[in-house]
């Protein structure tokens, strides 16, 4: 089984977390092997607890249009799909210049720019289990219930590249930080906002160590150096504290949080992104 050594304080977009052997997948393991699957790791916080973890080999990262249909592999940077779309006049899918991760990740989260959601535009993923088509999935904001590998995911075609669409997209990302995070910390709550209510309490830009809640967007986990798995938990479970004991609301954690001091149906925090990799 082919393996490469990751260094997640350099590869993930927090800076945070230990080397590990991670299993490189260019086919399904069997049912009893069980990893989690990562990315690019663009919403992924890594302790130095991680479970078993794998993900796509160079065999998943195409891009191919058959059948009136944009057809990706899941290990595909969406930086990659955007400049296809832009060069073969693609429409619909400009909202992946400004939104980072591979087609897998972005499909299994349901990732978007407010309305502009990537399963507005899908039509079925390809699995170890076979095919599943958009209306077999569970999905809704900033969720789906898949719950194994996504080997390859096909989209609706449609032609005329937006620019302006482009432009729009960067004035949403403009609020928010440069400095290393992993995006989004929690998920916004019905009818409100997470970062309202983490600056509500007097979070934003509370800084312990090197990580902070960011004094830009409160909504932000951010690393200003050389922040801890530890710091970043502190600040995820003390804003669902205070937001708890003052609005009621629970805040749902965004950031996938893979460690196994922290995950599962016991865990304080959000269970984190799990799939089974199977045949």
């Amino acid at each position: 089984m082919q393996t490469k050594e990751i260094d997640f304080s350099k590869y993930s977009s927090i800076k945070v977390g230990p080397k590990v052997e991670v299993v490189v997948l260019d086919a399904c393991l069997s049912e009893h092997e069980r990893y989690y699957l990562i990315g690019s790791c663009n919403n992924v916080l890594i302790g130095s607890q991680p479970p078993k973890l794998a993900t796509l080999g160079k065999s998943y990262e195409y891009i191919k249009i058959e059948n009136d249909t944009l057809i990706i592999g899941a290990a595909t940077p969406s930086g990659k799909v955007a400049s296809f779309c832009k060069k073969n006049n693609i429409a619909n899918l400009e909202f992946l210049s400004h939104l980072p991760g591979k087609m897998g990740g972005l499909i299994y989260m349901n990732a978007g720019l407010k309305e502009y959601e990537i399963f507005n535009q899908l039509i079925s993923i390809q699995t170890c289990s076979g095919t599943k088509r958009r209306s077999e999935i569970e999905f809704g904001y900033r969720y789906t219930n898949i719950d194994e590998p996504i080997l390859e995911v096909t989209l609706v075609l449609s032609y005329g590249f937006d620019e302006e669409k482009v432009l729009m997209f960067k004035k949403m990302r403009s609020n928010q930080p440069s400095t290393p995070s992993a995006g989004s910390c929690f998920k916004n709550p019905e009818g409100d906002y997470a970062g309202r209510l983490i600056e509500a309490v007097g979070l934003k830009g509370l800084r312990v160590g090197d990580m902070a809640f960011s004094s830009e967007h409160a909504n932000f986990l951010v690393n200003h150096n050389n922040g801890t798995f530890e710091d970043a938990i502190y600040l995820i479970q003390e804003a669902q504290k205070r937001v708890f004991e003052t609005f009621g609301i629970w805040l749902v954690c965004e950031i996938a949080v893979l460690d196994r001091r922290y995950m599962g149906s016991d865990s304080p925090l959000l269970e984190a992104n799990r799939l089974k990799t199977q045949h």
